[in-house]
């Protein structure tokens, strides 16, 4: 991190994210008001603001993001585990 780079709390990224979705805040409100840089305010949107994914689930990007990479995760340990069989079954 740059020495001068401000650190914002999750809540306080949360917050600013919330009073943006509600509709009544605008970027440029938002920036004058809180300080903060409207190209960072229009990350923490894209990361934080929820979606629908179905019916019943709504998630951030933040949370999928997460996901992929726990399921690519697990897709590589099934695969060595696949291939730990094979080799197993082999010597047998």
């Amino acid at each position: 991190m740059a020495k001068n780079q401000k650190s914002y709390t999750p809540e306080f990224k949360q917050q600013i994210v919330d009073l943006y979705n509600a509709g009544g805040t605008s970027y440029p409100q938002l920036e004058r008001e809180y300080g903060v840089n409207r190209s960072t305010i229009s990350g923490w949107v894209r990361q934080l603001s929820p979606m629908k994914v179905s019916d019943d689930e709504i998630v951030t990007l933040k949370e999928y993001k997460a996901l992929q990479k726990e399921n690519q995760r697990l897709k590589t340990g099934n695969e060595i585990l696949k291939k730990a069989a094979t080799i197993s079954a082999k010597e047998q």
